[in-house]
């Protein structure tokens, strides 16, 4: 029987509140630690080990933002403190991870790489932070995330965690940190999927389509990463090379979409 003054917490307990806010910052936290163990584990020299944590930090990374915007919980503390862990998880950790691999034996050009790669993820976060607030299309990104160019890199190391052997692999290493950071930069339009919902439609196929991800990363989780975060760096080039086959058969010219900001 329960006690005359136990009650079931609501949203307008304080002690409720207090925790819906924690929440996301719990997430981003933990994103932190991912970002510091996959550091740790590479200047170890296991790169096996330390792929995958940037992995994790892009699914809670993803976490913290949705749990936010659904409590409506979002914070100017949560945002900064954000910003500061995806830095590390995505900026300094990636480069670790490649410097340990390849970009080591490489003398300058290897360093050059690093700093190019660090330096884009900063003023990738950085363009975010000052343009969000004033994006009128939350269905796209202008230039590709910081997370996903994250996984590019540590998928790519996560599959094959051996140093190259040739010149040919190692300029090709080098193209795997560099073209990344590049799209980081750039203007061209990434889809965001901020907006999808998963099962509060009548249609169940994206929740269908998540638990397929879930099971191919399951049965082979190297190949699937890597053809997931290779897949999403191709996107807006088979996007727009969709858009202009279509408007070629149509018999117009293709209009490119309405430009965003950044996000």
């Amino acid at each position: 029987m329960t006690g005359r003054n136990e009650r079931t917490p609501g949203p307008r307990d304080p002690h409720f509140r207090r925790g819906m806010y924690l929440l996301p910052s719990i997430m981003t936290v933990g994103n932190m630690f991912c970002g510091y163990a996959c550091i740790l584990f590479a200047i170890r020299g296991e790169l096996a080990t330390a792929a995958p944590f940037i992995g994790v930090a892009v699914v809670l990374d993803m976490l913290d933002g949705r749990i936010a915007r659904m409590t409506n919980t979002t914070t100017a503390f949560g945002l900064e403190l954000d910003s500061l862990a995806d830095i590390i998880s995505f900026g300094v950790a990636p480069v670790v991870l490649a410097f340990t691999w390849v970009l080591s034996d490489l003398g300058r050009i290897g360093w050059a790489t690093g700093f190019v790669y660090l330096t884009a993820a900063a003023m990738r976060l950085a363009r975010f932070n000052i343009q969000s607030s004033a994006q009128p299309d939350k269905r796209f990104f202008v230039g590709m995330p910081s997370p996903p160019a994250a996984g590019v890199v540590a998928s790519t190391i996560y599959l094959w965690p051996y140093p190259p052997g040739s010149l040919a692999l190692s300029a090709a290493a080098v193209l795997v940190v560099f073209v990344p950071a590049a799209l980081m930069v750039s203007t061209i339009r990434f889809r965001s999927f901020k907006t999808l919902n998963f099962g509060w439609t009548s249609s169940y196929m994206k929740l269908l389509l998540v638990a397929g991800v879930i099971a191919m990363v399951t049965l082979e989780q190297r190949v699937t990463l890597v053809v997931l975060s290779y897949g999403y760096l191709l996107s807006p080039f088979i996007e727009m090379g969709m858009i202009r086959l279509r408007a070629y058969r149509e018999g117009r010219s293709p209009q490119p979409p309405p430009t965003t900001s950044s996000a």
